[in-house]
């Protein structure tokens, strides 16, 4: 036992004699993050390492204290780049080795970049508009997001902005021919649907770009309103959560859930928003001439479904990739009955049942590229939008013996791809140039089928055509401008370069036959754009700008299947329609107060082509009405634009718009001219031309009352004039909304309430002299209430941050809102 005592000592003492092996030492790298103003620590903070070679090696973010602590660094020399969204970035370099292996930091103070702050999900108090050189720009707060649950609902409040409550329809100063994009991107969506489809809580901001540079595509006569929606870069996990429920008649519910996480170099997201419900719309037609009342009573089920899916993939400091995918669908049901009464006759009328169901896929991929100089830098972009609908409507009558019932069925497919290179350099610290290519390819298919019967020159009954319709437009185009900046005065000039190819091609099949209409038009255009900017004092400043743009006939005109019909109208596209071209001017004005702002602007449009309606008289049934499109002489269009903010007291901001446009409308109708007591024939269709000079006006009011730090009220009213159109002329409308905003939870959640058209005065009444004499009135359930909850989670974001920054655009007296 002693000797193996002695062995197992001699032994060890061997081994412990050996020489040691000099492995790698490691080290540490810790510290507190603090706000440099409020003294209070930052957390979720990103800390970047990189080694002397500026390469990433590892990283961290904060703890809810401020601290970090990042291990296993190997010696060496290294920098710790310190980011967080709203702050300036720190880099911190510090050594492994010798006798500083684990190495502290201390306090870092981080201080506020004011430019960056847009980039904090923050949601302001009060609305604010900006008048930049080439666009106005609204940022959404809560004063407008309690105005409804959905983009469509809020529009109205938007200055110069118009959605027609009975078709959905945008217009822009009074003028439908209006692009309207999310996040600067085009959607196969229909804009009436698309709109519904938006959670009004997550747009973070409205543009209206009414005289687009040469940067972006010349389509829309008035221009482009562009939505941008709420993108969520914070570190860590964060989501937002709404809910919301309006009824008057019916129950409409939506909700909608954004997640989000960012960790090191991906971004990863996800949203998605419904809106479901039921509506209903009704309204009376007079024709004194004929003695007759059109009853409508109109239902809907609707239900659509948005999807959102990306990340950002942050390659290094110069590099971004980002994918994303959009997803929509829609499946809507409607019943309505059409009813036609006169004097001691039978009633007739139509009953119909609609079912439609579409999908919508978006697919996007982008990859930024800065260059090592200051603003340098290329993006190439890919979109890829499908479109899916099928659609199936079946119309019965009661005591009409033409047309008899029958069903249609249309089925369209349709694809867009847009491929766009945009490369951005400053030539120096006041000269910036741009330079761009644009590929987009759009292609249609609509397939139309019905039951129907119609008759032929003899008489005979025939079967109504099937009809295949095919529409391709192709479009290459290229851009430059360049802007310059002076002490107090700046400009940008710029043009784009456009190859269009147009193939249309309608082929209706009968049982005997099997005709084609093929249309090509094939065009090239130059669009040039000018922005001038003076700022004499910080107070004041003035934009002017000219442009030329393009209205391209869209799918709904051109398209010769039938669109609609009821028993007394149908309406038609016209295939052979050509683009009409506009000319804008226009100059604002912004005065900076004590306690707000003011903007005002002219606007001066000049038209070639004009695209408007044509109403021509059914040949096979004198007193119905077909409605197709036409090109027309050059006309013009004038208006002005005023819109204020103002904060009399701590508890009360309110801001107020006007505006007012004049434009010349031309079209062509058909009337009837009878001998007085013969029935009408053929030959007494006389051709007019209509011209209307349509002068019309609105003012917008918003007010906001601060009772407490949590509870605010607000009272909204808007009032439009009369106006006259092609077909109609439309009687004043105005209404009154109400509402209160309550927050709690440490302002992380939001309670909404409102009531819209407290006095249900939000009719539209119209009346008409072509082709016929012609009153009525349509209503729709404008007087409902509206409650929401929105719920805000998450770890990312810095609440200190947030309530500086929303106290600061409380305070804010830059810009007006409406």
């Amino acid at each position: 036992m002693k000797s193996l005592f002695l062995f197992c000592i001699l032994m060890c003492s061997t081994l412990f004699a050996q020489p040691s092996v000099n492995l790698p030492k490691e080290g540490s790298i810790s510290g507190t993050i603090i706000d440099a103003h409020l003294n209070q620590p930052l957390p979720y903070v990103t800390i970047v390492i990189k080694n002397s070679k500026n390469e990433t090696i590892t990283g961290s973010i904060t703890q809810d204290d401020g601290s970090f602590k990042i291990s296993k660094l190997l010696e060496g020399q290294y920098s710790a780049t310190i980011q967080y969204i709203g702050y300036k970035t720190v880099i911190q370099p510090f050594l492994i080795g010798k006798d500083s292996y684990d190495v502290n930091l201390g306090k870092i103070l981080l201080e506020e970049n004011v430019a960056a702050l847009d980039e904090v999900t923050v949601i302001a108090e009060v609305s604010s508009i900006q008048q930049k050189v080439d666009r106005k720009v609204i940022t959404v707060g809560k004063d407008l997001t309690t105005s409804g649950p959905t983009a469509s609902d809020i529009m109205n409040n938007i200055p110069s902005v118009t959605v027609d409550p009975q078709s959905g329809n945008l217009s822009l100063r009074g003028n439908e021919n209006v692009r309207v994009m999310v996040d600067g991107k085009l959607s196969n969506v229909p804009v009436d649907q698309l709109l519904k489809q938006i959670p009004s809580t997550s747009i973070k901001q409205i543009e209206l770009i009414t005289n687009p540079s040469a940067r972006y595509n010349p389509e829309g006569m008035s221009g482009i309103i562009n939505i941008i929606l709420h993108k969520n870069t914070n570190i860590g996990f964060n989501g937002n959560l709404n809910v919301g429920l309006t009824k008057e008649i019916n129950a409409k519910f939506n909700s909608s859930v954004d997640l989000n996480y960012r960790n090191g170099k991906f971004n990863l997201y996800g949203n998605y928003g419904n809106n479901i419900g039921k509506s209903t719309n009704y309204g009376t037609l007079d024709r004194p001439d004929d003695n007759s009342q059109q009853v409508f009573d109109f239902f809907d089920n609707s239900k659509s479904h948005l999807y959102k899916f990306g990340v950002d993939f942050y390659a290094d400091d110069n590099n971004t990739i980002s994918i994303f995918t959009n997803q929509n669908t829609y499946d809507g049901k409607g019943t309505g009955t059409i009813n036609i009464l006169r004097p001691n006759t039978a009633p007739q009328g139509q009953l119909f049942n609609n079912i439609s169901d579409n999908l919508s896929s978006q697919y996007n991929f982008v990859f930024k590229h800065n260059f090592a100089k200051e603003g340098e830098k290329i993006e190439l972009e890919a979109d890829y939008n499908t479109y899916e609908e099928n659609e199936s409507s079946d119309f019965i009558y009661s005591n009409i013996s033409f047309p008899p019932n029958y069903i249609d069925f249309v089925s369209t497919d349709r694809e867009q791809t847009t491929i766009n290179l945009d490369y951005v350099n400053p030539l120096s610290e006041s000269a910036k140039l741009e330079l761009g290519l644009e590929a987009r390819l759009f292609n249609t298919d609509v397939y139309y089928d019905s039951t129907g019967k119609s008759f032929d020159e003899t008489g005979a009954i025939i079967n109504t055509p099937s009809t295949d319709f095919n529409y391709n437009r192709d479009i290459y185009s290229a851009y430059i401008t360049y802007g310059k900046t002076f002490e107090k005065w700046s400009y940008q000039v710029g043009a784009r370069a456009e190859t269009v190819t147009e193939d249309a091609k309608a082929i209706s099949i009968t049982e005997n036959s099997r005709d084609t209409n093929p249309f090509k038009n094939d065009y090239f255009q130059v669009y040039p754009s000018a922005f001038l900017t003076y700022t004499p004092t910080d107070k004041n400043s003035f934009q002017a700008s000219v442009s030329r743009r393009v209205d391209r006939p869209s799918l709904r005109r051109v398209n010769p299947i039938r669109e609609w019909s009821s028993p007394l109208t149908s309406s038609y596209g016209n295939t052979e329609l050509q683009p009409q071209f506009t000319n804008s001017m226009e100059v604002n004005y912004t005065r900076k107060l004590d306690k707000g702002s003011i903007t005002g602007g002219v606007f001066y449009r000049m038209i070639e082509d004009e695209i408007n309606r044509a109403a021509f008289i059914d040949r096979l049934d004198l007193n119905k009405m077909i409605l197709s499109y036409d090109n027309f002489d050059n006309t013009s269009a004038y208006g002005i634009e005023l819109s204020s903010a103002y904060k009399p007291t701590t508890w009360w901001n309110f801001n107020a718009s006007f505006d007012l446009f004049s434009q010349t409308q031309k079209g062509i109708s058909e009337i009837l001219d009878t001998p007085l007591g013969q029935e009408p024939t053929v030959d007494d269709i006389l051709l007019t031309e209509i011209k209307v000079d349509n002068i019309a006006y609105s003012f917008r009011m918003s007010n906001n009352f601060k009772v407490t730090k949590k509870l605010t009220l607000s009272a909204f009213g808007m009032y439009r004039s009369a106006q006259e159109s092609l077909q109609f002329k439309s009687k004043p409308m105005y209404f009154v909304n109400t509402g209160l905003r309550y927050s709690f939870l440490d302002d992380a959640a939001t309670f909404s309430f409102n009531y819209n058209d407290i006095f249900n005065t939000m009719k539209a009444r119209f009346e008409s002299d072509r082709p016929y004499t012609q009153k009525g009135q349509f209503n729709w359930e404008s007087n409902a209430w509206y409650v929401g909850l929105s719920y805000r989670f998450g770890g990312g974001k810095y609440r200190a941050l947030q309530r500086k920054s929303r106290d600061k655009n409380e305070a804010s007296s830059g810009g007006g809102f409406m």
